[in-house]
């Protein structure tokens, strides 16, 4: 029979944004969940608007941003453990560049005429 004690239980390894903002300690965990919670929601909402294609009502902009800041707790807590905060930051990079190609590639077709002279 398997007998567990207290120093054998493994802890879990956090992120190293989560270990950076101390996490792994009981006093610091509060602080670093509201940073992380909102690193989180700010990420999201880049993401969000980037990826996003068309501009959407303003009702529906609330009720998409309400839901976003509600979901956002429960990644929140993925993110100690998760590299949920680093994949955003990832994409949003990502969306970022592609936006900007595609704005400049957009401009270029407008205005051939300017590249030639």
């Amino acid at each position: 029979m398997l007998f567990a004690s207290p120093e054998a239980a493994p802890a879990p390894s956090m992120t190293p944004l989560a270990e950076f903002l101390g996490a792994s300690d009981p006093e610091n965990f509060l602080t670093a969940f509201l940073v992380l919670y909102l690193l989180t929601n700010a990420l999201s909402i880049i993401v969000f608007n980037l990826g996003f294609a068309r501009k959407l009502p303003l009702l529906k902009n609330v009720v998409i941003y309400s839901l976003m800041l509600f979901g956002n707790i429960f990644i929140t807590f993925l993110a100690f453990t998760l590299p949920i905060i680093e994949s955003l930051f990832i994409a949003g990079l990502v969306l970022g560049i592609y936006k900007l190609q595609l704005r400049r590639h957009k401009k270029e077709e407008a205005d051939p005429e300017e590249d030639r002279s």
